[in-house]
């Protein structure tokens, strides 16, 4: 089952789906997942990551009410969802900065997700 694939099958939608949007939707699902995974296992470094970890777990919850915001379909709020992507992007941009500091695999790989969520953000706010 795909996130693209729920949203397509909304009656509001009626099978047009707005591709960039719900790759955004995706990517920000998953990038919600990596940064709190990313936090969990800055927790276990042995330096101090209280930055990284407090830069994952912000990014976290903006990608969570990002995807949420915008998977809806009932009605419309374009600005709300709007705003949502432009903070999602600010949010990634800034855990993927703080991440890519740090030798790590855990860091490296929510730096990537990060910076592929931003894009995706950014190619969703040019459909609107």
């Amino acid at each position: 089952m795909s996130i693209a694939e729920m949203i397509k099958s909304h009656p509001d939608v009626a099978g047009h789906l707005n591709e960039p949007l719900a790759k955004a939707v995706r990517h920000a699902m998953f990038c919600s997942a990596i940064c709190t995974s990313c936090a969990d296992a800055c927790i276990a470094e042995e330096m101090d990551m209280r930055q990284c970890i407090r830069n994952c777990l912000d990014c976290a919850d903006i990608c969570t009410a990002t995807f949420t915001v915008a998977a809806r379909r009932t009605a419309s709020n374009e600005a709300l969802i709007q705003a949502m992507l432009k903070l999602c992007i600010q949010a990634c941009e800034i855990c993927a900065a703080e991440c890519e500091k740090h030798d790590n695999d855990h860091c490296r790989r929510c730096t990537e997700m990060c910076r592929e969520c931003a894009a995706d953000c950014k190619a969703a706010l040019e459909t609107f």
